[in-house]
């Protein structure tokens, strides 16, 4: 029988001992390359941008949709490794969570792909404007929320919703204090408004009620003479003034006669004159014909014309005309005459100028 040369057989047993080695080695590099890949696609940075971006995901958005939401934000690699978990990690249908979320600097895929999946949206500052019209409230809502305009319009229109919280539809204007609330993008209306009491509550403070009560108004009446006296005027510190004057009228059982009650009536607020056949409108807002206050704000009143109401200044002027000089401030009287005297330098400065 014929044996291997022994140097044959030394170098197989070489082979045998340096197999194991290779395995390990393999082995190594393999979790190396995995690991590198899973830190690469998951762990790296999603974006590389230097500050905060934001990603809105609403109630039609699917894995797809928020997949291409995401591409002008984060990286390829980036965007490859959140499909990834998205398909492996239940994120689609009624797994995809709406809301605002933020893409901060730094953070990785897998920091963002948890946030969306648990819902950790950003907050927005939201400011309530000073809206003439529950229509246009209602469309500076919706641009800055996951709501639709005319869905709220629809509701802040009905009489059965409006009466849930105190109000109507005349009145609900009332409700919003324009002031800076921190919501969520994806607020409901029923939350919104909910949010709105409770600012309406805090600023009507004991102080300002019993302000309200001295002079005889509530708060709903305060808001809608607020809200003509910020339509006479951007002045604050003339509001307190001209409070006090229709505040007289008011006592005297007179007709306000305020021109911005007029523009509200028709609807137009571009009027730059108001003539006497403006004033012949049926309406419950026209407060030429109508005495008392109209039945509700003409807009959202401002804290400041709210507080120029309730700190109206203690005079005996019954009539005011916007001064000639057109610096948004006011002549002010206290006979009919000697408005009338007013009243002609505006008509003078008005037709100079060409103002129709």
């Amino acid at each position: 029988m014929e044996t291997c040369p022994p140097f044959i057989n030394g170098k197989h047993k070489k082979m045998k001992k340096l197999r194991p080695k290779v395995y390990v080695y393999g082995a190594g590099i393999l979790v190396a390359v995995i690991a590198f890949l899973l830190y690469y696609f998951f762990f790296t940075d999603f974006s590389k941008r230097t500050e905060i971006a934001y990603v809105y995901i609403d109630n039609d958005d699917t894995r797809d949709s928020v997949i291409t939401k995401l591409q002008n934000i984060g990286t390829s690699h980036s965007i490859t490794g959140f499909g990834t978990l998205m398909r492996h990690w239940g994120y689609d249908g009624d797994k995809v969570r709406t809301g605002r979320y933020a893409v901060e600097p730094g953070e990785s895929t897998f920091t963002l792909f948890r946030r969306l999946k648990n819902g950790m949206q950003s907050p927005i500052n939201l400011t309530i404007p000073e809206s003439r019209t529950i229509e246009r409230l209602s469309g500076a809502l919706s641009h800055r929320l996951m709501l639709d305009s005319v869905e709220i319009a629809d509701k802040f229109t009905d009489s059965s919703y409006c009466a849930k919280y105190g109000y109507d539809t005349a009145t609900l204007m009332a409700l919003f204090i324009p002031d800076t609330y921190e919501v969520y993008w994806n607020i409901s209306l029923d939350k919104l408004i909910e949010k709105m009491v409770k600012g309406n509550k805090h600023f009507w403070n004991d102080q300002r009620i019993s302000k309200a009560a001295t002079i005889g108004l509530t708060p709903i009446e305060v808001a809608t003479l607020a809200s003509i006296i910020d339509e006479e005027t951007a002045n604050n510190g003339e509001k307190p003034m001209i409070a006090g004057m229709y505040y007289n009228r008011l006592k005297k059982d007179m007709p306000l006669q305020a021109d911005p009650t007029i523009k509200f009536a028709h609807k137009d607020f571009a009027l730059r004159r108001i003539y006497n056949k403006l004033l012949t409108i049926d309406s419950p807002y026209n407060t030429y014909k109508n005495t008392g206050l109209p039945p509700g704000p003409i807009k959202i009143a401002s804290m400041a014309g709210i507080d120029a109401v309730l700190n109206l200044v203690n005079h005996n002027y019954l009539y005011m005309c916007a001064k000639e000089d057109f610096s948004g401030t006011h002549n002010f009287a206290v006979t009919y005459s000697e408005h009338l005297k007013n009243a002609a330098k505006y008509v003078k400065a008005l037709n100079e100028r060409g103002i129709r």
